[in-house]
């Protein structure tokens, strides 16, 4: 079953977070074949959410996920005391 993920956080220096996620996507992109977006809350602009979809290998996706996120040292971007959650959904069986 795929599921899809969804990473909300909060940054405090959106220029540079911006370009850790690109470089986070890309990492993801070339070991797992899964393309991110970007979406930024409309009613609070640092509040930002990474969606990833039809993810079959959650482990190897997760796994490749969390090295690509430390690589980038992304915690320096977000709001003190902040942290990048995530959430996976399935779709209905409905």
């Amino acid at each position: 079953m795929a599921l899809s993920y969804y990473i909300y956080y909060r940054v405090a220096h959106p220029l540079r977070a911006r370009a850790l996620v690109r470089e986070i996507q890309a990492a993801l992109k070339a070991r797992t074949g899964i393309e991110g977006r970007l979406l930024r809350k409309h009613d609070d602009p640092s509040t930002w959410m990474e969606v990833y979809e039809d993810v079959e290998d959650s482990a190897a996706f997760e796994q490749g996920l969390a090295a690509a996120a430390q690589a980038t040292d992304f915690v320096a971007v977000l709001v003190a005391g902040s942290e990048r959650r995530m959430e996976r959904f399935e779709a209905s069986c409905a």
